[in-house]
């Protein structure tokens, strides 16, 4: 056999190669309501899917995606829920996508008089009723949102997590945001997926609801303190806030990350992902933080 005979036969198997990817694809975590009145329920945290460690809703990981060298797959980076100066309800987060994987965007928080929408974790309920359910999480990803209860103490639900439901409300409790989930992707454990902590108005030396897993944003007791945003990169929700005087706070956008054997590439044809690489033992690490795009592999 000749020697360019053996090389185009060579490129042959290398081109139609499959690679292994481990993947961990984060939604958009949404926003709570931003001075609507009432106890003010958090956002539901982004959905989480995951090949390693662990995944959102108390699911069994998922399996790795095999891919196929010189073909495009699709990435988006969905972003977190918009914040609200005046609202009953905050805003819903972005789906994030690698290829056929899907997670869906948190569901918003609310106030006085809507319902708690439903996400990848569900948003926290308000003080509406004596029962104001939070909204649903989706299996696999996240949890629901905590439920509003009218006490008379004003005080709002926390958003879903994905590793955890939100708290519940009470005449003396604000709602906390549900816990993330840590995952060590990319060689160290971070922590993705938590929801975002409710806001209480009357409260005796109330505090507003602490937010989950330390990348959910926290609540605001009435007027006092400031609300927080979910974390940029980690899906967390963003914090419930009962008075504009306290600010506003949105949802932490989304992530991708995909790791695989190091002696594969990866490329972004066409543009449109912001994204960094780093060698991780005998893999690659890739990491999308914005925008979206196609990835190819070589």
């Amino acid at each position: 056999m000749s020697g360019a005979l053996q090389a185009v036969l060579q490129n042959q198997r290398s081109f139609s190669s499959p690679v292994t990817v481990n993947y961990l694809v984060v939604a958009g975590g949404a926003s709570g309501p931003g001075g609507g009145g009432g106890g003010a329920g958090g956002g539901g945290a982004g959905g989480l899917r995951s090949t390693v460690t662990a995944t959102g809703g108390g699911g069994s990981l998922e399996t790795a995606l095999t891919a196929a060298t010189g073909t495009s797959y699709t990435v988006t980076i969905g972003a977190g829920g918009a914040a609200v100066s005046s609202s009953n309800s905050g805003n819903q987060g972005s789906n994030s996508v690698f290829s056929t994987i899907t997670s869906l965007g948190g569901g918003f928080g609310v106030a006085n008089g809507p319902t708690a929408a439903s996400g990848g974790s569900g948003g926290g309920g308000g003080e509406v009723s004596a029962s104001a359910p939070g909204g649903a999480g989706t299996a696999g990803q996240g949890f629901k949102g905590g439920d509003g209860n009218f006490t008379g103490g004003n005080s709002g639900a926390g958003g879903g997590g994905a590793g955890a439901a939100g708290g519940n409300s009470s005449s003396v409790t604000v709602g906390a945001g549900g816990a993330g989930v840590a995952v060590s992707i990319t060689g160290s454990s971070v922590t993705y997926g938590g929801g975002g902590g409710a806001s209480g108005n009357s409260l005796p030396g109330s505090s507003g609801g602490a937010g989950g897993g330390g990348n959910g944003g926290a609540g605001t007791a009435g007027g006092s303190g400031t609300v927080t945003s979910g974390t940029a990169n980690t899906g967390g929700g963003g914090g419930g806030t009962h008075t504009s005087g306290a600010g506003t706070a949105s949802g932490g956008s989304g992530v991708v990350i995909l790791r695989y054997p190091n002696t594969f590439t990866i490329s972004n044809p066409g543009g449109g992902l912001t994204f960094t690489t780093a060698t991780v033992s005998s893999d690659k690490v890739t990491t999308f933080t914005a925008g979206t795009g196609n990835v190819s592999f070589a």
